[in-house]
């Protein structure tokens, strides 16, 4: 009898579903991001930005204005699974390059952090004290771990690209 409610239920919006489908599939010039005569470019870098550089323990740096922002990637935060701690240094903590700085335990797994460059922390991420899940919901976003100070900037010379990472991980994968 439930099913027979759910199967009404869809087929009464079919119609609306339909008109939607069938609807023509431009967009008026006003809703256009870009204005006729203005010049248009073409960008290959992903909405994360060229400036995200990898290690293969899996964090990520973004570098701004000197000030490196630190997480950990899409597929390290997959491996852990749900994220329910995080362990972070203290503001202050002077990191070298591969150093421990902190840790996550997940429902699955405990992971350890690594500092891909050497410098200083100038700040933690306190949300993650309340909700260690943002490392899961936005793990390039609103899920970063640290922000810290650049002291050899040669070493992200070290570090993967988007690209390279991504050849990493197909790489271990296989």
């Amino acid at each position: 009898m439930a099913m027979r409610a759910a199967l009404r239920c869809v087929s009464a919006q079919l119609p609306a579903a339909r008109t939607l489908l069938l609807r023509p599939a431009h967009t008026a010039p006003a809703r256009l991001p870009w204005r006729a005569g203005a010049p248009r470019t073409l960008t290959t870098a992903s909405q994360l930005g060229s400036a995200l550089k990898f290690t293969d323990k899996h964090e990520w740096v973004r570098v701004e204005d000197g000030v490196g922002t630190v997480g950990i990637s899409n597929f390290a935060q997959e491996a852990l699974g749900d994220v329910v701690y995080c362990g972070l240094p203290e503001v202050g903590t002077k990191l070298g390059k591969m150093d421990e700085f902190g840790a996550l335990e997940s429902v699955k797994a405990a992971s350890e952090l690594y500092s891909p460059l050497t410098g200083e922390v100038t700040e933690i991420n306190q949300a993650l004290a309340d909700n260690p899940g943002l490392v899961n919901k936005s793990c390039y976003k609103e899920g970063w771990l640290i922000k810290m100070t650049i002291d050899n900037p040669a070493e992200l010379e070290e570090l993967m690209d988007e690209d390279g990472y991504e050849r990493y991980i197909k790489s271990i994968e296989d």
